[in-house]
């Protein structure tokens, strides 16, 4: 449930402590009106930028902000991101699906969250990285680290394109785990020297990124909005930040070390390629066009929430039951009688998977919260489902594909 850019998001789970103490160096690679950020940020800045693979080509903007200018930004990036009748079709279609209560205020939730975790982050609308002035000394270096590394990235690649909702759900969810997990590697590989006062190779770190899961997992308990948060937010929120670092720790294995950042060719396109770290898994493009109901609200979930879908509603699957996972997409609807429903299309790579996928859900369409059917098609000669919650056969489907 994609929503604000995740470069707000919850850094401060991941954030470990951090070596304190006043840095003293040139700040021609910093602007700010505080001297000790700007000496700090320019020490840090050319050894974040080559331990990321990319290079600086201007001076980095910094400043300080206090946490009621940044509930004020929040408010601000909502109204552009998520005004209040997209959060309410969200909201519905999510319901739908039986994730999140159809009463879920999703901007208040939102702002709770992002208020409660965040440490600071980069802004690419401004070009500037702002951190909270109530960040203890001890852990400003942490949080600089990973900010600054979005820094770097945006003189590389423009981020905002790559986190533009129109890319869609699925597309923007994978661009933020390269982003958020090149971050998270760099700051995690750094404080970890500092800690051991020597170079660290997290390649050769024994199941380094299975224990990260487990870690953030147990650190919720510090952050009350985001564990009592419904489980597709959650997962959405944490997913750049957790499966993110796992993908760019074996992108750089297997380019044998080399500091490969993860754009350009090596961006992922789905959360899919994220998950499986296989960029040549091409996601599919589903289209639909609906005719007898007017669509107000349409993208995809993506391999991470029908992940979600399915942990909610049906449990644990056996190994390899994603593998022919294809792509998706669902629109909420309304018929002319003002009842409003949603049909959501998953496409698969064989018969077989498509068929294990109605059989595994046709046992749980009980318990959504509407009448449902979940029925075979085919489409594009590709083998696919159709579930429809409150969305009758008048509602008619028609759904083509691509790469």
């Amino acid at each position: 449930m994609r929503s604000l850019r995740r470069g707000l998001a919850a850094l401060a789970i991941l954030a470990g402590a951090a070596c304190s103490g006043r840095a003293q160096a040139s700040t021609s690679l910093v602007r700010s009106s505080d001297p000790h950020l700007a000496a700090l940020a320019s020490k840090l800045l050319p050894d974040l930028a080559r331990r990321a693979g990319l290079e600086l080509h201007r001076p980095v903007r910094i400043e300080k902000r206090n946490r009621a200018e940044l509930e004020r930004y929040l408010r601000h990036k909502l109204d552009q991101d998520l005004p209040e009748a997209l959060a309410r079709e969200k909201v519905q279609s999510y319901a739908l699906l039986g994730l999140v209560p159809d009463t879920l205020n999703l901007r208040a939730v939102l702002l709770t969250l992002y208020t409660e975790q965040v440490a600071g982050f980069y802004d690419p609308d401004s070009t500037a990285l702002f951190v909270m002035d109530d960040q203890p000394e001890s852990q400003l270096k942490t949080v600089l680290v990973h900010e600054l590394v979005h820094a770097v990235q945006d003189q590389t690649v423009n981020l905002n394109a790559l986190t533009d909702p129109r890319r869609g759900n699925d597309r923007v969810t994978a661009a933020e785990a390269a982003i958020e997990g090149e971050a998270t590697l760099v700051m995690i590989e750094y404080m970890t020297e500092q800690m051991q006062g020597g170079p660290v190779d997290l390649s050769k770190l024994p199941g380094f990124t299975a224990d990260l899961r487990p870690n953030v997992d147990a650190m919720k308990k510090q952050f009350p909005a985001l564990a009592h948060a419904p489980l597709v937010i959650q997962e959405s929120l944490l997913f750049p930040y957790v499966a993110g670092t796992g993908f760019v720790l074996d992108l750089w294995r297997k380019n044998k070390g080399k500091r490969v950042a993860p754009f350009g060719p090596y961006l992922p396109q789905s959360t899919q390629q994220v998950i499986t770290h296989d960029l040549s898994d091409k996601p599919v493009d589903v289209k639909l066009d609906v005719t007898g109901a007017r669509v107000l609200h349409e993208d995809d979930l993506g391999r991470l929430e029908a992940g979600v879908f399915m942990e909610t509603h049906v449990g644990k699957l056996p190994a390899g039951f994603w593998k022919p996972w294809g792509g998706d997409r669902y629109a909420l609807v309304e018929t002319p009688d003002g009842a409003r429903g949603l049909v959501w299309v998953t496409v698969w790579e064989d018969p077989a998977a498509r068929d294990s996928f109605i059989r595994r859900v046709s046992p749980a369409l009980s318990r959504l919260p509407q009448p449902a059917t979940l029925i075979a098609i085919s489409a594009g000669g590709r083998p696919a489902a159709v579930l429809r919650v409150r969305a009758p056969r008048s509602v008619a489907l028609t759904v083509s594909i691509g790469r």
